[in-house]
């Protein structure tokens, strides 16, 4: 076999863009490394050529996850200094990684009265900020160069696989789905959006509340969840996406994090159901941060999450209260989210940008 790959310039261009894998007769996987590479890329880029960073600018960004593993990286190829405000769920691998690539990481040991963690993180990144003189915030969940990055997986599912019937995904900033969604249908504009997001998550109308199931769902509403895109609304429980991913690398050697767990229930549930059309399901990472949780039986069996058998399809709700607590679902219809009823009024919530303003 010969080589026609031309080199990239660096590793997060390497990793940025899905590759196309076949899980079933109708169903395809955009299987990502690390999928926050690309907005990281993309905002960090746009920044630099809008002059949003000087000489002396810090980063800085709130976090859990790998979004900012992937502002790690791409700062530390920039030669970037960045600060980055989490909390406890941050896991002391990913610490580990994120200091090697010279990050300043700052944990909120506490949760706020209301919006949790996120909200105490929002409060100290902007606290960081007023001490520093010249910052840049990526704001994941308000910038719209997060799902405007998007575009080149939509173009390129469209080339590569022609008209995409369903598009399937986890949500916790918007930015994936609701990107990707919009780029397909300026192609297919009957293209289908399920997002799959966990219970007790704010995002489509549920009280805040503990979460188990990480990387999806979220504790505020971000500003680039446009809820006008989505179709379906699915939630499934941490037992279920843990198990799923376990059988996601059984059947397809995919070694991916339980956020691909979950959204492949649900895509592969909907592909089943539909013979004659097309899904793509969205894989957002690898899953060698879950090795001792996740892809741990004995983990699994400790913490009350080592399941016999996975549902066989969901439960479907009339409104998003009487979702859970297992693997459920709800016709969201693009509707605007105060026009769907049922849900949590977002009254005297504050969206991200507001916070950080």
């Amino acid at each position: 076999m010969t080589a026609t790959t031309a080199p990239y310039r660096s590793i997060t261009e390497a990793q940025m863009i899905p590759r196309l894998v076949r899980l079933g007769p109708n169903l395809y996987g955009a299987v990502y490394t690390l999928m926050k590479l690309l907005p990281a890329h993309y905002i960090l880029r746009q920044a630099d050529r809008r002059g949003a960073l000087g000489d002396r600018t810090t980063v800085v960004e709130t976090t859990s996850g790998t979004f900012g593993l992937a502002l790690a990286m791409q700062c530390a190829l920039m030669e970037r200094p960045l600060i980055l405000v989490s909390d406890p769920a941050i896991d002391p691998n990913l610490y580990r990684r994120l200091t090697d690539l010279g990050a300043r990481v700052e944990i909120c040991r506490e949760p706020a009265p209301v919006g949790g963690y996120q909200e105490a993180r929002l409060r100290r990144l902007a606290e960081i900020r007023a001490e520093l003189p010249d910052t840049f915030c990526p704001e994941q969940y308000g910038n719209p160069d997060n799902p405007r990055s998007y575009g080149v997986v939509a173009d390129l599912l469209h080339r590569t696989l022609g008209d995409v019937d369903c598009l399937v995904g986890p949500v916790g900033s918007g930015g994936s789905m609701c990107g990707t969604a919009r780029g397909l249908r300026e192609h297919t504009p009957h293209t289908l959006a399920i997002g799959v997001d966990s219970h007790r998550s704010v995002l489509f109308g549920q009280s805040d509340g503990p979460r188990g199931l990480r990387g999806l769902g979220n504790s505020l509403w971000p500003a680039n969840l446009d809820h006008r895109v989505f179709d379906e609304v699915h939630w499934c429980d941490a037992a279920e996406a843990y198990a799923q991913t376990r059988a996601l690398h059984a059947r397809h050697a995919l070694f991916q994090g339980p956020t691909s767990g979950a959204a492949h229930l649900v895509a592969q549930w909907w592909a089943d159901r539909h013979p004659d059309r097309l899904c793509v399901v969205m894989l957002p990472d690898e899953g060698y941060r879950y090795q001792a949780t996740v892809y741990d039986d004995s983990w699994l069996a400790d913490n009350g999450l080592l399941l016999d058998a996975l549902p066989a399809e969901p439960v479907t709700v009339a409104s998003p209260a009487e979702a859970g607590p297992g693997w459920s679902r709800f016709d969201w219809a693009r509707r605007p989210y105060d026009e769907v009823p049922g849900t949590v009024p977002r009254t005297g919530r504050p969206l991200p940008e507001q916070a950080l303003s």
